[in-house]
């Protein structure tokens, strides 16, 4: 499916996509990104016994350092619903990004340049595979990200998850939506 526009008012028609695919393939790894626990409520309704869903943060002090953007109450709520919350670096916002600050450009532009080709939630659905496999809570494999273009949801991909460490490994096996413009 192709949303005519990208942002937030494509979430709730993502989110239904992610969750009916994840029934219809028998996938049980859902992963969204959710800044500050907006996306992570929409999906809330969703949630049902068998799924994994894995919810993935900025890192702290991702603008403010020491701060965390991610509401502490939307944590709870996700935490009780049976979902995990996943805190941690970009792969893509190491050291790379501090390089990038001091110098203007770092490895790290490029393949987030290449994704970005794609839209903003392909190159973010990307790294959040990335982030939730590092941290064990998924294996690698098959699973469904959630992404989107500044604030909500506009991209759904069925992924090949891997760790960052293997990062061109992943594979993106479909879209099953994103925004047409971006």
């Amino acid at each position: 499916m192709y949303f005519k526009n990208c942002g937030p008012d494509n979430t709730n028609e993502a989110l239904k996509i992610a969750f009916s695919e994840a029934e219809k393939r028998g996938i049980k790894d859902i992963i969204i990104a959710s800044t500050w626990g907006d996306t992570a409520l929409k999906a809330l309704p969703y949630m049902r016994e068998g799924i994994n869903l894995v919810i993935v943060t900025h890192n702290t002090g991702f603008k403010v350092p020491g701060v965390q953007e991610f509401r502490d109450e939307v944590r709870r709520k996700v935490e009780q619903a049976g979902g995990k919350v996943l805190t941690g670096t970009m792969p893509t916002r190491n050291i790379g990004r501090a390089i990038k600050d001091r110098l203007g450009f770092s490895q790290e532009d490029i393949a987030c340049a290449a994704w970005r080709m794609f839209g903003e939630g392909t190159k973010v659905c990307v790294e959040i595979a990335a982030m939730a496999s590092d941290a064990g809570l998924v294996k690698p494999g098959c699973v469904i990200a959630v992404a989107g273009t500044g604030k909500g949801a506009d991209t759904v991909l069925l992924i090949d998850a891997m760790p960052s460490n293997n990062i061109f490994s992943i594979k993106i096996k479909e879209v099953l939506a994103k925004p047409s413009e971006w």
